[in-house]
C-alpha cells in the first residue's frame, strides 16, 4: 500500500532513446552545414503518414549512424519550426530532402527503411568501389542490381577519369566498381574496358548478360550507353525508374514479381522479349517494359482499364497481361486484343504507323453545339479551345459540384452578353468524364482558363470572384482584340460608341 501511494505521488514518464536528430530553426541553420550528407524529414505531428513512417525512419537512422561514414537522419516539426520548413519548400508532409554540405535536393527514393539505407549508403560512399581481388569481383556481382565495372591499366588513364565522371551522377541507378589489378583483368579478359553485368535474375536468351562498351571515350556517350543497357530490351518499370523510359513505350501489366511470382513473371516477360528482339533486329526504335498492375492502378485508370469499387478505382486482374502505349507525342493507346506475341507485334506496328485510334477519355462530341456556351469534350478540345482563330474562355466543372451548379446560370448569362463577340468563344467541359490536356489542371471546381490566340500553350488561370462583371473585366483585359461591347477595363460601351 505504501509502495502504491509512493508511486502515485510522482508523474512517471518513459523516454525512449532515438537515433533520429530533431532540429529547430536555430539548430538547423547551425548544424546542417556540418554534415557532409544527411536526410531531413519535414513533418507534422498530426500527419498520419508521418506517424506510420516513424518506426521505419528510426530503423534506418539506427543503421546509418554506424555507416562508414555515418549519415544522420533528421526531423523538423513544421508546426513549430515553420520558417525552416518554408525555406525548404515543405508544403506537404512528410517532405524529404537530401542535404549535402548544407545544400538541399529532393529525395527521390522509396520511403522504406531498406531503401533509405541503400540510397543514403550509395550517396555517402564513393561513386565507384575499388575491387582488389577476384573474390571482390564475385562478391560485387552477387546481387540483383545491374553493375558496371571499369577494368583499367591504371587509374590515371583518360578512360578511368571519364568513368569516374560517369559513375557519380548514375550511382543510384547502377552499381559501379573499378579495378587496376592484373589478376582480375586476366581472369575476366578485359583491359581498359567498361563492362555492364546483368544480374542473374533478369538474364534471358534474347540479350547478352555481359556487354562491353565499344564506343568513343566520351562522358556523354558512355552515360547514354549505360542508361540504355540498364533498361535492356524489356526492363521492370517501377515508380522509381518510370521517367527513365523513352518513348515510344509499350508497357505490359501483370503480377510482376521476380521473387514471389518468379515463374509467371519470367514466362510473360519472355513473350515480350521475343517481340522486342524482332524490332531491335529490324532497327526500329521502340521501347518495352513490364509493370505490376496493382502498383499502377492510377495509371491504368487513365487508360480506362479500371472500374469503381466502393468509390475507388480498382484494376481487376485478367488471365493474361494488358498492354498500353504512349507514342513520341505522348498520345495513349490500349491494345484491343487479348495478349499474345502476334497481337503485341501487330499492336506495336499499328501504333507506330498510326493505324489505330489513340485512347482518350471523352464524352461523345455533341451533335449540335449552337448554344452560347459551347460544350467541349476531350475529342473536340483541339478544334474548339486550341483554335488559333479564336480566344476561348473555358470552365472545367463537375456535375456533383455545388459551386458549379450555382455558377451555371451566371455562366450562361455571361455567354449571352458576349455572344456577339465574333473572336471569342465561351465554353465548358465536364472534367470528370473528359481527359484534360496539358497544361490545364484542376484542384477544385469550377476552374476557369482563358486561352488567347497565339498563346494556346500558356492559358491564363482566372483567380478572381466568380461574378459576371468580374469575368467580363478579366476577358476584356486578356482578349487579343478589344471587345466591341466593352472597354479594356470591362466597362460596357455606350450604344453611340458601338
Amino acid at each position: 500500500m505504501k509502495l502504491l501511494l509512493c508511486l502515485t505521488s510522482f508523474s512517471i514518464s518513459l523516454v525512449f532513446a532515438s537515433d533520429v536528430l530533431y532540429y529547430s530553426n536555430k539548430d538547423f541553420a547551425e548544424n546542417i552545414p556540418t554534415h557532409d550528407l544527411a536526410l531531413v524529414e519535414f513533418f507534422a505531428p498530426w500527419c498520419a503518414d508521418c506517424t506510420m513512417l516513424d518506426p521505419l525512419y528510426e530503423d534506418a537512422a539506427r543503421i546509418l549512424k554506424d555507416n562508414d561514414p555515418p549519415v544522420p537522419l533528421i526531423k523538423v516539426d513544421c508546426t513549430v519550426d515553420t520558417a525552416t520548413c518554408v525555406q525548404y519548400g515543405a508544403q506537404h508532409y512528410p517532405t524529404f530532402k537530401v542535404m549535402r554540405n548544407g545544400e538541399a535536393e529532393d529525395y527521390k527514393g522509396r520511403v522504406t527503411a531498406a531503401d533509405i539505407v541503400k540510397n543514403l549508403k550509395y550517396m555517402a560512399g564513393p561513386a565507384s568501389k575499388e575491387l582488389k581481388t577476384v573474390e571482390d569481383v564475385e562478391a560485387f556481382l552477387a546481387h540483383d542490381d545491374y553493375s558496371v565495372i571499369g577494368f583499367f591499366r591504371n587509374e590515371k588513364s583518360d578512360l578511368a577519369k571519364i568513368y569516374r565522371k560517369v559513375a557519380d551522377p548514375l550511382k543510384l541507378e547502377v552499381l559501379f566498381a573499378h579495378t587496376t589489378e592484373q589478376a582480375i583483368r586476366d581472369k575476366y579478359n578485359y583491359n581498359n574496358d567498361i563492362v555492364l553485368f546483368q544480374p542473374k535474375i533478369y538474364q534471358n536468351e534474347f540479350e547478352e548478360p555481359i556487354r562491353k562498351y565499344d564506343g568513343e571515350a566520351s562522358t556523354q556517350k558512355i552515360t547514354e550507353w549505360i542508361k540504355k543497357q540498364r533498361l535492356g530490351l524489356c526492363a521492370e518499370r517501377t515508380t522509381e525508374n518510370s521517367e527513365k523510359f523513352p518513348k515510344p513505350l509499350f508497357v505490359v501489366y501483370y503480377d510482376v514479381n521476380f521473387f514471389l511470382n518468379k515463374e509467371d513473371t519470367i514466362y510473360w516477360r519472355n513473350r515480350v522479349l521475343k517481340v522486342a528482339k524482332k524490332f531491335q533486329d529490324a532497327g526500329i526504335d521502340v521501347n518495352f517494359a513490364i509493370s505490376h498492375h496493382h502498383i499502377w492502378v492510377h495509371e491504368l485508370g487513365t487508360f480506362g482499364l479500371t472500374e469503381e469499387q466502393n468509390g475507388k478505382p480498382v484494376f481487376v486482374p485478367r488471365d493474361k497481361p494488358v498492354v498500353t502505349a504512349r507514342d513520341t507525342r505522348g498520345r495513349k493507346y490500349v491494345m484491343p486484343d487479348e495478349f499474345s506475341e502476334d497481337n503485341l507485334e501487330k499492336f506495336v506496328n499499328d501504333v507506330l504507323q498510326e493505324k489505330i485510334e489513340n485512347y482518350l477519355k471523352s464524352d461523345p462530341i455533341p451533335l449540335s453545339n449552337d448554344e452560347p456556351v459551347k460544350v467541349v469534350v476531350a475529342r473536340n478540345f483541339d478544334e474548339i479551345v486550341n483554335n488559333e482563330e479564336k480566344d476561348v474562355l473555358i470552365e472545367f466543372y463537375a456535375p456533383w459540384c455545388a459551386h458549379c451548379t450555382t455558377m451555371e446560370p451566371k455562366y450562361k448569362e455571361l455567354a449571352e452578353r458576349l455572344k456577339d463577340e465574333k473572336d471569342l468563344i465561351i465554353a465548358k467541359m465536364d472534367a470528370t468524364t473528359n481527359e484534360l490536356p496539358k497544361p490545364y489542371e484542376y484542384s477544385k471546381f469550377p476552374i476557369i482558363y482563358f486561352s488567347a490566340k497565339g498563346k494556346k500553350k500558356n492559358p491564363k488561370l482566372y483567380t478572381d470572384i466568380l461574378e459576371i462583371d468580374d469575368l467580363i473585366k478579366f476577358i476584356a483585359k486578356e482578349s487579343t482584340n478589344e471587345l466591341k461591347g466593352y472597354t479594356r477595363r470591362g466597362i460596357m460601351r455606350k450604344k453611340t460608341e458601338l
